[in-house]
């Protein structure tokens, strides 16, 4: 009997939510890197386990909105969990035991939303191998008072640790139904947006805190060569004149860097050789056309 599973995976930027997505679906479609809110798009993983299919929602991280695009990806994060048959709060179980924090406040704040709508989740302790024991079965305690968890997992989702557990509740719990997706996809998202995706995770790999949060990929060709192997032109969109030669670097070494990067990654990702060319443009405003939202599956919140 064939099983289908919706599962929207929330929680404080920097989680882990992007890496345990890309650990339960066992290849990597989403982007993680140390820069919070890199995941913008609701992006859809699909893994198989037998009988059963789990579609897990990677949302954008829960914080303080203070600009659109802010607000459209916390308004898309909640949209995730509607219609969901499984809820996953993962929680940066490191930062929470630190103290008050940033992190801490988006965790109390997506506690008192859970609450608020009457829905319960799945509690995820991610980055256990940072944390004592002691500590960790404090911070167990404390959460569970909270009312709003059915279940708590213990995981590390960079090492692995504790993933098949979870991925084998999900698959214990998933109702009977037919398969959303075809056997062989991974993702729901385009290979176009992919592509942007990873080339703008190597943008933020590279520059760190060099570059403000306001830049973008897009993939504004996807064609073929006279051999036939993929060629893919894209644009790195910054939104000030300033902000261009951060991303060129001195001689245009940091633009190749970024390129030579992305172009590894994406001739494994599609399994043949890829040919990339990148260019930086400055697009002043970006976050207030509705194109681009459109692009990342966002709707514009005022």
């Amino acid at each position: 009997m064939k099983r289908s599973s919706f599962i929207a995976v929330i929680g404080a930027p920097n989680a882990g939510k992007s890496t345990l997505v890309n650990a339960l679906v066992g290849a990597k479609v989403s982007i993680f890197t140390q820069k919070v809110q890199t995941t913008r798009a609701r992006i859809r993983g699909i893994a198989i386990e037998g009988e059963t299919q789990l579609v897990f929602t990677d949302t954008p991280g829960i914080f303080s909105p203070r600009r659109r695009l802010d607000r459209a990806m916390v308004a898309a994060a909640w949209e995730g969990i509607e219609g969901a048959d499984a809820v996953l709060h993962v929680v940066d179980a490191a930062a929470q035991l630190a103290g008050p924090s940033k992190s801490t406040a988006d965790t109390e704040a997506i506690i008192e939303e859970l609450k608020k709508r009457g829905r319960k989740a799945a509690l995820v302790l991610n980055k256990i191998d940072k944390v004592a024991r002691p500590n960790l079965l404090k911070l167990i305690a404390g959460m569970a008072v909270q009312g709003v968890y059915e279940e708590t997992f213990l995981i590390s989702a960079e090492t692995g640790d504790g993933v098949a557990d979870l991925k084998t509740h999900l698959v214990a719990r998933a109702p009977e139904g037919a398969w959303m997706y075809p056997d062989d996809q991974l993702s729901d998202i385009s290979d176009r947006l992919m592509a942007a995706e990873v080339t703008r995770e190597k943008v933020f790999k590279r520059l760190h805190q060099e570059l403000p949060y306001e830049s973008t990929v897009e993939t504004t060709s996807w064609s073929r060569t006279k051999k036939g192997e993929l060629k893919i032109e894209q644009t790195i969109y910054v939104s000030r004149e300033g902000h261009r030669p951060i991303v060129l670097g001195k001689g245009g070494g940091t633009l190749k860097a970024i390129g030579e990067a992305a172009r590894k990654e994406l001739t494994g990702l599609f399994g043949e050789p890829v040919h990339l060319f990148l260019t930086v443009s400055v697009r002043e405003g970006w976050t207030e056309e509705p194109a681009r939202y459109r692009e990342m599956g966002l709707d514009i919140v005022d």
